[in-house]
């Protein structure tokens, strides 16, 4: 998927933060209605106590006596009145009715079930005013006409009541309102507006700090645990890396969890391995092609005492051709296995010779651009890898241009010629060791076909590398790419 992040630590901390933060929110939410259920049947259990209360209460009074109270214990969390009519049937939601069969059965426990109840559970305003003071003959007689209301409305004199929207400032209510209407003992109805406090509902902000503060310290943990587990992934690659350039470079430490340790001994066994079948197959190739000049010189002795001038002559280029073979596998083999230490190189000063080298030999290259600084390197290594880039663009391109192109981090070498270029299939081919474009064996035509092959080695084993491409306006050009720092 385009949208992964493509390092395996950026994808483990996704992952891991990812599932987190999920089950933080789904951890959260759960609390958060568990919360809010307990809250509100704490709350219920609150109210229906305090509901019965009155209800036993206003059972005890003469009905003069409860007009008065009922004007003292009326508030706007607790709205009371006796001039109600009955409650008509309403229809409610699931959840509603569950809440008012709840309240219900809370009231029942504390009145009894033989107390005919009607509950309902309604949306209060978000503000509710101060009641009314108790005023009127509502105070020391009965209800006076200033106290009745229509279905829905409760009030005293001067102040709105149950169902009415607030009208002015007062104690911020929840949106839960449980409407009650209970009869008492001489058949009067007395009906309850109980509003549910808004601190019921209120974020719980010290959970929701602490849930914060458990997430900073799980993501710092899963940063440290995830950058620890793929440290070892991260030294290996680069190991790796630095095994193409280095065979000989220091083995891995072989420390740390049992997996890691056995992918580090595996690593270190293998380039053992490939260290001593590298230096085996280089000995046998180099003790091959040293043993082969002995018998070579023998031949071309003999070849001197023939006396056919133009079958000598044929003798004398095989011969030639076979000394070049075998000078070019010892060069090849030397490179494999070269034990030169680096150096500060002065690329100018190196180029400027390899010009005059080919210059004697009635050879043509131009030098454009400089280095900026010093290059840290192979020195002789570096002068063959350039000689045998400069040696092909003169020979097949009848002269070279080389251009240099510096910067912090890399230095490169672009050696162009003038010649008929090379088949795109073949820009790789012609690395390969021995491979030529011309089908002969002619030194003249086709050299030995390791120039290329020596030179990407020299510049692999520097971090670099050499490509070739062909120009538009015709040419090719060899790049040589090196890392300063490698």
């Amino acid at each position: 998927m385009r949208w992964l992040p493509r390092s395996l630590f950026s994808r483990m901390v996704l992952i891991l933060l990812g599932g987190l933060v999920v089950a933080q929110l789904a951890s959260f939410a759960i609390h958060w209605r568990e919360r809010g259920q307990l809250m509100l049947q704490t709350s219920g259990m609150r109210q229906a106590q305090r509901i019965a209360d009155i209800v036993r209460l206003l059972d005890s009074l003469a009905p003069r006596e409860r007009a008065r109270i009922v004007g003292v214990i009326d508030a706007p969390q607790m709205r009371v009145s006796l001039t109600q009519p009955p409650l008509a049937p309403a229809a409610e939601d699931l959840d509603t009715a569950e809440r008012a069969t709840h309240f219900a059965s809370l009231l029942q426990r504390f009145l009894g079930a033989e107390r005919s109840l009607v509950v309902r559970v309604t949306s209060a305003p978000r503000h509710w005013p101060p009641p009314a003071p108790f005023a009127g003959p509502g105070r020391d007689g009965p209800p006076g006409p200033g106290m009745m209301a229509g279905p829905g409305m409760m009030h005293g004199p001067g102040g709105p009541g149950l169902g009415q929207p607030g009208m002015g400032p007062g104690p911020r209510l929840a949106g839960i309102s449980f409407i009650v209407q209970a009869p008492l003992k001489d058949g009067t109805l007395v009906t309850f507006d109980s509003r549910q406090p808004l601190e019921a509902v209120n974020w719980p902000y010290r959970l929701l700090l602490s849930l914060g503060v458990l997430l900073v310290g799980v993501i710092v943990l899963t940063l440290f645990a995830v950058r620890w587990v793929t440290r070892p992934l991260k030294t290996l690659a680069e190991a790796a890396e630095r095994l193409g350039t280095d065979i000989e470079r220091p083995p891995l430490t072989e420390r740390g969890p049992l997996e890691v340790s056995s992918a580090a001994r595996a690593f270190n066994n293998m380039q053992r391995r490939l260290v001593a079948f590298i230096r085996d197959r280089t000995r046998i190739l180099a003790a091959m092609s040293h043993d082969l000049k002995t018998p070579i010189t023998r031949l071309r002795l003999r070849a001197e005492l023939l006396d056919d001038a133009v079958l000598r002559a044929k003798f004398e280029k095989d011969l030639a051709e076979m000394e070049s073979m075998v000078s070019a596998t010892l060069d090849f083999m030397r490179g494999a296995e070269n034990r030169e230490p680096r150096q500060l190189l002065d690329v100018m000063a190196l180029l400027e010779s390899l010009q005059e080298d080919t210059a004697e030999l009635n050879g043509r290259v131009v030098i454009e651009g400089a280095a900026l600084k010093p290059y840290h390197g192979l020195a002789q290594a570096l002068k063959r890898c350039l000689r045998n880039l400069i040696d092909n663009a003169v020979n097949y391109g009848r002269s070279a241009t080389i251009r240099v192109e510096d910067s912090v981090a890399i230095l490169r070498i672009r050696v162009c010629d003038e010649g008929p270029g090379i088949p795109e299939g073949e820009l790789e081919r012609v690395f390969e060791p021995f491979h030529r474009l011309e089908a002969s064996r002619s030194r003249d035509t086709g050299g030995t076909g390791l120039g290329l092959s020596i030179a990407r080695n020299i510049a692999r084993a520097h971090g670099g590398d050499i490509v070739l491409r062909n120009l538009s306006a015709g040419g090719l050009e060899a790049v040589l790419t090196l890392p300063r720092t490698a």
